[in-house]
């Protein structure tokens, strides 16, 4: 997109086209205005013509762009949090709801993709959490308890069944989701617009908002070309938020993560490596993960930016740990590379934002978006529809506030993992 490969690599080079969209151009009329077009924004579109309701998508760049066409595609329930340290965080009404919600997440992602048949290389096969030594099968051993206490059909497998399931044995256990799984989510997010287009709504790219403005018992939302009237407002930005809700991006700490892709391995590598083609990540505190494509690609990322330095130092830690953890693979080279930024909140779950009248999202998604974002727009469409009323959300109400030495942080961490997979690199 915009001509940058390392924006969207892989997903961009095998998704299927977008659907065709315009600028907008003139004044509308519709009873939700949506701003984002990524996954939350088009699966709230898609809920509310479900429900009758109409919609106009306004999207800044083009369907996608953010950070639902740049991940690495795990389609993750749950939060990065302990299971059992969400009710301290959100209190505990509003915490096991969400808990039951996100847990749950993956499900809707599967029942959306079948129902409209979204070509997106699902995978069903569920992913794999990754033990790194003693103290990541103690993280695990929790997890699966805290889960398994709250219904969740986890599985614990220990080392040899890991290094079977992986093909490496660089890995001391792992945690099995069955529920969970691996797509190609620009084609899911381009998915998801095409049907929204089906059941109506209007989406229009190249689009970004430059002001919202209280217009009789509605909202007038203004871009360049045109405007639209409507009586609500969803805000659908996250990390990439600009003009009018730049607070949505001001709130998160931008985390940058990277990613790499192999050319089609061999019948015989893709037999020792992922066999069943789960997802997987692994327990250090600078991640890694990685996952098979449809024709076999071996997508490999990490925390960092492909841009000046870090270009090079990412992409020879990536071939050395890929050596280390796969040595069958021998000398590796990679067909794409692209980045992206993670936006994490200060307590790493998600907001609910009332902007003003009528005008909400959701937000903060700490790397987690596919499930969470499908998830949460079919929600924020139950709301406006009235099915659901404020003691029926899975999170509280919160202020945007600005997080503090934000751009110390972002710089810290894009420093610290060169910093980090140069030492790596070394030792």
């Amino acid at each position: 997109m915009q001509n940058n490969p390392l924006s969207h690599g892989l997903w961009e080079k095998t998704a299927p086209a977008p659907p065709k969209t315009t600028v907008l151009s003139t004044a509308a009329t519709t009873e939700v205005t949506i701003v984002g077009g990524g996954f939350t924004g088009l699966s709230a579109a898609l809920h509310l013509a479900r429900k009758g309701i109409t919609s106009t998508v306004l999207e800044a760049v083009e369907i996608g762009f953010g950070a639902s066409g740049r991940n690495v595609g795990l389609i993750n329930g749950g939060m990065w949090v302990m299971p059992d340290d969400i009710p301290g965080v959100l209190g505990a009404e509003y915490g096991e709801k969400c808990l039951k919600l996100l847990s749950d997440a993956p499900v809707v992602v599967r029942d959306t993709i079948d129902e409209y048949a979204i070509p997106c290389e699902l995978e069903r096969n569920g992913t794999l959490h990754l033990a790194v030594g003693a103290g990541g099968v103690e993280e695990l051993d929790a997890r699966h308890r805290q889960w398994v206490a709250r219904g969740a059909p986890l599985e614990r497998l220990d080392a040899d069944e890991t290094r079977r399931r992986v093909g490496s044995d660089a890995y001391s256990g792992a945690l099995f989701d069955p529920r969970a799984g691996t797509l190609q989510p620009l084609a899911y997010v381009r998915g998801l617009a095409t049907a929204a287009i089906r059941e109506g709504v209007k989406i229009f790219t190249n689009s970004p908002v430059v002001s919202a403005d209280r217009s009789g018992a509605g909202w007038l939302v203004k871009t360049a070309g045109g405007s639209v009237s409507s009586k609500w407002i969803i805000v659908a930005t996250d990390a990439y938020s600009t003009g009018p809700w730049k607070i949505v991006r001001e709130e998160q700490v931008h985390l940058p993560y990277f990613n790499l892709a192999t050319a089609p391995l061999s019948d015989n590598l893709r037999r020792t490596i992922l066999p069943n083609r789960e997802g997987c990540w692994d327990t250090k505190e600078i991640l890694s993960s990685f996952r098979m494509d449809q024709r076999g690609r071996l997508v490999f990322g990490s925390v960092g930016a492909l841009r000046n330095s870090g270009h090079a130092i990412h992409q020879s830690w990536a071939k050395r740990s890929l050596k280390r953890l796969f040595p069958q693979l021998g000398n590796v080279e990679f067909e794409t590379a692209w980045y992206g930024k993670i936006g994490m909140t200060s307590d790493a779950v998600p907001r609910f934002h009332k902007f003003d009248e009528n005008v909400i999202g959701f937000s903060g998604y700490n790397g987690r978006g596919i499930a969470p974002g499908t998830t949460f727009g079919k929600v924020l469409a139950s709301y406006i529809s009235g099915e659901m009323n404020d003691a029926g959300l899975p999170l509280p109400v919160s202020e945007p506030k600005t997080e503090t030495f934000r751009s110390v942080k972002e710089a810290y961490y894009e420093v610290g993992a060169q910093i980090a997979h140069l030492a790596d690199a070394r030792f």
